[in-house]
């Protein structure tokens, strides 16, 4: 991944880059996948475009082969880790609202245990 002027740094395009230290598990020409330093569950990897794409609001026609690079990823590292039989979560957050923390689209694989219900229904909309 290459930075200019317009291409904000994130802690994800460092990684990418090697230039800080990251437990990677996979990476090629379109996405790198690593380790959350912060695991949620026994496995939990995150798996980032090497483009910088600030969110899945950015993502354009252009990003279609890295978009899909990112479920196949999942797939094989799901597969790897041994939790592709037993069942996983992908999630990608967007802004805000959806609680996503760094400004580089990036999707979670969560698996290795149960990942409990999907959302927390809010008694304030019952």
């Amino acid at each position: 991944m290459t930075t200019n002027d317009t291409t904000p740094e994130t802690l994800f395009s460092k990684i990418i880059r090697r230039e800080i230290p990251a437990d990677i598990v996979f990476q090629d020409d379109l996405v790198t996948a690593f380790r959350d330093i912060n695991p949620a569950r026994p496995t939990h990897i995150l798996i980032v475009p090497n483009r910088h794409i600030p969110s899945v609001c950015e993502v354009t026609k252009d990003d279609e082969a890295a978009m899909g690079r990112l479920l196949t990823v999942a797939r094989s590292l799901a597969e790897q880790e041994g939790i592709a039989e037993s069942g996983y979560r992908l999630v990608i957050n967007c802004g805000h609202d959806g609680r996503q923390e760094i400004p580089h689209l990036h999707m979670h694989l969560l698996g290795g245990s149960d990942v409990g219900p999907m959302i927390r229904r809010d008694p304030q909309q019952s």
